[in-house]
């Protein structure tokens, strides 16, 4: 069963021709990505890595069909390149840019949703399908064809974990990162349902960190809805409170959000978490016995 994305799906980068995009872009197509076109405005007509460029989205579609999309356009304009996006009817919008302003990042969310369409992030490093798809900006080398779905909030934890669990030979189906701003697009719970749903996909890994309650909102939903084995990993059990750790979203406030309110909740669901990132492999293979 294909998660959001595999080899066949068609890829548009927007900002292809910066910095950012160009190093990236290549990446992925080193990694097996059909990337069809990129956009950039006023770099119609370029090539970069071989891949044409063109002025808008409704220029590129003109030519190629298009099924997802990967943003790498500064802060101050993404929101208009998610716009330019939702308006084309792209399905799968993927947004690498951090610092987003969180009212463009909440108006584009709602507005995709209304149409069916399905974004992640602002702040998230991608998605990556192990058959051969990659959106975003995971390292290419740390993946293994597997059976292990993984979604995660935070990119650097969710590389740690996986090349731990491709090291014990632990492969994965799909990677997702949803990112770690405040407001963003797919949650915990969207991915889990189309884990729980793909035949493939025999466990899943949960990394999520303090701030939010994304996490609780997860485990209430394995509770009722998730039959397979599901591990977890919370980043900053050492954090103090109030302090925000890296991401926007990561900041507990209330007495809600910290990682020891996440660990209990996810427990009390059947998942077991790990209190290292290396432990994860190891409780992978226990439930997977």
């Amino acid at each position: 069963m294909k998660i959001l994305v595999d080899k066949d799906t068609k890829v548009l980068v927007q900002g292809i021709t910066g910095n950012q995009g160009t190093f990236h872009s290549k990446a992925m197509i080193d990694f097996g990505t059909n990337v069809v076109a990129g956009v950039t405005p006023k770099r119609g007509g370029q090539e970069v890595n071989g891949v044409p460029v063109y002025n808008t989205i409704k220029e590129a579609q003109e030519k190629h069909e298009i099924d997802a999309t990967v943003i790498f356009v500064p802060a101050k304009f993404t929101g208009g390149a998610m716009n330019e996006a939702i308006d084309a009817n792209i399905p799968l919008i993927i947004v690498i840019t951090e610092h987003v302003p969180v009212w463009d990042a909440a108006r584009a969310v709602t507005k995709a949703k209304e149409k069916g369409i399905t974004i992640l992030g602002p702040n998230t490093p991608g998605l990556v399908s192990t058959d051969g798809c990659k959106l975003g900006i995971m390292p290419n080398v740390i993946f293994k064809p597997g059976n292990v779905g993984v979604i995660a909030r935070s990119g650097t934890l969710s590389y740690e974990v996986i090349w731990n669990m491709t090291k014990e030979e632990i492969g994965q189906t799909t990677c997702i990162g949803i990112g770690g701003d405040p407001s963003h697009g797919m949650g915990f719970v969207e991915g889990l349902e189309l884990f729980e749903k793909d035949p493939n996909t025999k466990a899943m890994v949960l990394i999520g960190e303090i701030g939010g309650t994304e996490e609780e909102h997860a485990a209430e939903y394995i509770k009722k809805h998730v039959s397979k084995p599901v591990v977890a990993f919370i980043g900053g059990r050492q954090a103090p409170p109030g302090k925000k750790m890296g991401h926007a979203g990561a900041i507990v406030s209330g007495g809600k959000g910290t990682a020891a309110s996440k660990i209990k909740v996810l427990e009390e669901a059947g998942v077991g978490v790990a209190r290292l990132l290396s432990d994860v492999p190891k409780l992978l293979k226990k439930k997977l016995k």
